[in-house]
């Protein structure tokens, strides 16, 4: 763990390890941060599709070895991703290499875009709170990555262990990141994740 020096070189990954509290990350970048319950919209999904996914979860949590992070993206996020995709037709892509400048470069684990609106998954093993300040320096290298006139003026963001998923938002215009305080759990949650998820990328 260390504290962030104004000057020193990051990966993103760095930023999950430091010891400086999420408000001085962002404010290092330009940006504030609240933390608030937020309403968060949701889409009509496939519920037979959705429910399927549910139960082959649900079957097979008992015999998952989710102790790595490994593990939890590819029996956990990645299919739930999947049906997001599924629903959205959303372009999908995994470890997809952003260099801004020095501090703001390293490696989105999922990237999906549909349109004017992209969402990016960061994945953790553990500690959704320190998750979180990475997530949020990706968002904050998005928007000076993204060309502002053909992309949302937000830009969401989760950070998830497989079983329990954490949203948050890049205001572009007043510059604010929000983090929303609310948990979804996988699998009890699925069906209100997703919706949630295809909404984000096709509303």
């Amino acid at each position: 763990m260390r504290d962030l020096i104004p000057e020193a070189p990051y990966t993103f990954a760095d930023f999950f390890k430091m010891t400086a509290e999420v408000d001085a990350i962002v404010g290092h970048f330009g940006f504030s941060y609240e933390g608030k319950l937020c309403e968060l919209p949701t889409h009509k999904v496939d519920e037979t599709s959705v429910r399927d996914l549910r139960t082959r979860i649900e079957e097979s949590l008992p015999f998952l070895s989710l102790s790595n992070e490994t593990a939890r993206r590819e029996f956990l996020i990645s299919p739930i991703l999947l049906e997001t995709v599924r629903h959205t037709k959303a372009k999908l892509r995994a470890e997809v290499p952003v260099e801004v400048d020095d501090q703001l470069k390293g490696t989105l684990d999922y990237f999906l875009e549909a349109q004017h609106r992209v969402l990016v998954i960061e994945a953790k093993n553990a500690d959704l709170y320190r998750g979180f300040a990475q997530l949020a320096v990706e968002l904050i290298a998005l928007d000076r990555w993204l060309n502002s006139d053909e992309s949302s003026d937000r830009l969401y963001g989760i950070v998830s262990t497989g079983d329990a998923w954490r949203f948050g938002f890049l205001d572009r215009t007043a510059r604010r990141i929000t983090q929303d305080l609310r948990l979804y759990s996988v699998p009890d949650d699925l069906e209100q994740l997703v919706s949630i998820l295809v909404a984000l990328l096709k509303d």
